[in-house]
């Protein structure tokens, strides 16, 4: 959960002495080891903001990589694993530019500011307004994005006539993180009914029943899946779809490729025996249920109408495969003796369709070579598969 805290804390980090006690707290170690000792010290020289410094200092650290300038913000536990990685805020915010020029844009739950530093700092828009209930976190953010304006309000209360409104409700429930419509605060369904016919932009959970959003309750916007160097960050969803287009796959990849595609491309891709790569797509596109839509685009295939796994004779750009040596039906003693025989020591596995840990069947195959290699383990049709191959590679 993390220190609770106040807005004098805030007020104190906010000043110059705090500011020097930051910088202070910061050339310490503060790992296990070290932090009752360092605590101690914290406490006789800043005895009523001591564990505020503690949070701070090591909420930074963890926020390095996440968000721009972490040395600078402060920020909460809970704030930082909620907040939007700035790669994605920053997509997100040249998006709503390019879709509404000159646009203000109002973010109702903007916390400390994540997305809010995208938007100010983003070409296209005109000004960007914040809002949140939680006094603490607003002081926060009005520390880190200075250009943004800031209210007191109730994400369910509209409080502007902003030309585009962005929210995030929050996605935990008992401290855990939960994918269910109903678990979010403030509750989604209310947002997307308060906002209805206004552009709205909403970050949801990654793993969102879009599906059910659709069916059940009628959403008719636009769901965007997106990833960031490979893991999937949160389902967008966006009141006023493109045209023809309702679900898209958006993958940031901070070192490579970077793309998008959508369920308005062409989808008549072909299932057919393994050819000289396998690769397996980006979460993004599976999750946005665009897996023959990137294999079509690509020359690609599918070894099994219902299992993600592709096939092709060349890489996409940027995508990371297995070059295949062999196929083999799946049994487990067969491939143990092949990997022997192989001499492979080190060895990759990935599986889908079939139910197997990973981890404890390499345990049990028991690798003793000096070769590095892969095995694919699949299903086609009714039957389990293995895929022999070269270490994974990705294509420049």
């Amino acid at each position: 959960m993390g220190y609770d805290f106040t807005i004098d804390d805030v007020t104190f980090l906010r000043s110059d002495s705090g500011r020097s006690a930051l910088a202070y707290a910061d050339s310490l170690v503060l790992q296990p080891d070290t932090m009752l000792a360092d605590i101690g010290n914290l406490s006789r020289r800043f005895p009523e903001h001591q564990a505020a410094l503690v949070e701070t200092v090591t909420c930074r650290r963890k926020a390095v990589g996440k968000l721009r300038h972490p040395d600078r913000l402060l920020l909460t536990a809970d704030a930082l694993q909620q907040a939007t990685a700035f790669q994605v805020a920053e997509h997100r915010a040249a998006e709503i530019a390019d879709r509404y020029p000159d646009a203000t844009v109002h973010d109702v739950t903007c916390s400390i500011g994540a997305d809010l530093a995208a938007l100010t700092a983003a070409e296209g828009i005109a000004g960007a307004i914040g809002s949140d209930l939680d006094v603490v976190r607003l002081a926060m953010a009005a520390h880190n994005v200075p250009a943004a304006t800031l209210a007191r309000a109730d994400a369910l209360t509209p409080t502007s006539n902003a030309d585009v409104v962005i929210a995030d409700p929050a996605r935990r429930s008992g401290g855990r993180r939960s994918f269910r419509i109903e678990d979010t605060e403030p509750p989604l369904l209310e947002v997307l009914a308060v906002y209805a016919g206004r552009p709205l932009v909403v970050k949801s959970a990654p793993g969102v029943d879009y599906r059910l959003l659709r069916d059940r309750y009628g959403f008719a916007g636009e769901v965007q899946l997106v990833s960031l160097n490979g893991g999937v960050r949160e389902a967008c969803l966006w009141s006023q779809p493109s045209p023809g287009v309702r679900r898209r796959a958006t993958v940031i990849r901070t070192a490579g490729t970077s793309f998008e595609i959508t369920d308005a491309a062409d989808d008549a891709a072909d299932v057919d025996d393994a050819g000289t790569w396998i690769l397996d797509p980006d979460g993004a596109v599976i999750r946005a249920g665009l897996v023959r839509h990137f294999a079509q685009a690509h020359g690609l295939w599918q070894l099994d109408p219902q299992i993600a796994y592709l096939s092709g004779e060349e890489l996409p750009p940027g995508e990371r495969g297995w070059r295949v040596i062999e196929q083999l039906g799946f049994s487990e003693k067969n491939l143990k003796r092949r990997l022997a025989e192989l001499e492979c020591g080190t060895l990759e596995i990935t599986v889908r369709g079939i139910d197997l840990d990973p981890d404890r069947l390499r345990k049990r195959l028991k690798l003793k070579g000096s070769r590095s290699l892969a095995v694919v383990i699949t299903r086609i049709g009714r039957a389990g598969v293995m895929f022999i191959c070269e270490s994974g590679v990705r294509q420049s």
